[in-house]
């Protein structure tokens, strides 16, 4: 039987607080829904990244489910995300520094488009790049074996 530890109050109020600041710039669930939904229906015609995904990714109504569960838990503090990232970007050995270059692209151009406010641009941008170069550190220390963690990151900014 599985015990689940309460939330400690600190954690329960910053969680508060992030989601009340979300909202004051207009990311909501609806929001992060047209988010997805836009963005990976762009990955998905990508000739560059959705052959990679469209490999992968077996049932795409799941996968978007996920990642709105993903960035609900991200931009909203939800909570509701399962999952190891790393561990799923770890198994494609031929990613790199581009792909993620073309996705982060790809992830501003749609959030400039579906954005309530520039502040909401900012904010998810920011998030969504900091993610990306998580990613590939990750996947250049675990993957390739390069413990050289000056190697310089080359990602855009929104």
């Amino acid at each position: 039987m599985k015990r689940t530890v309460p939330a400690h109050p600190h954690a329960i109020a910053a969680r508060e607080e992030r989601r009340a600041e979300a909202l004051a710039m207009g990311i909501d669930e609806d929001f992060i829904a047209v988010l997805v939904d836009r963005f990976y229906t762009t990955i998905r015609a990508d000739a560059e990244l959705g052959p990679i995904f469209n490999e992968r990714v077996r049932d795409w109504p799941a996968h978007l489910q996920q990642m709105n569960r993903f960035w609900q838990s991200i931009l909203l503090g939800a909570g509701n995300f399962t999952g190891n990232p790393m561990m799923k970007h770890l198994a494609i050995p031929t990613i790199g520094q581009e792909h993620f270059q073309r996705w982060l692209g790809l992830f501003y151009e749609t959030l400039r488009d579906v954005a309530p406010t520039p502040e909401a641009t900012a904010q998810v941008g920011s998030r969504a790049r900091m993610i990306a170069e998580s990613l590939l550190t990750g996947i250049w220390v675990h993957r390739d074996r390069n413990q050289d963690l000056s190697k310089k990151v080359e990602l855009p900014h929104v």
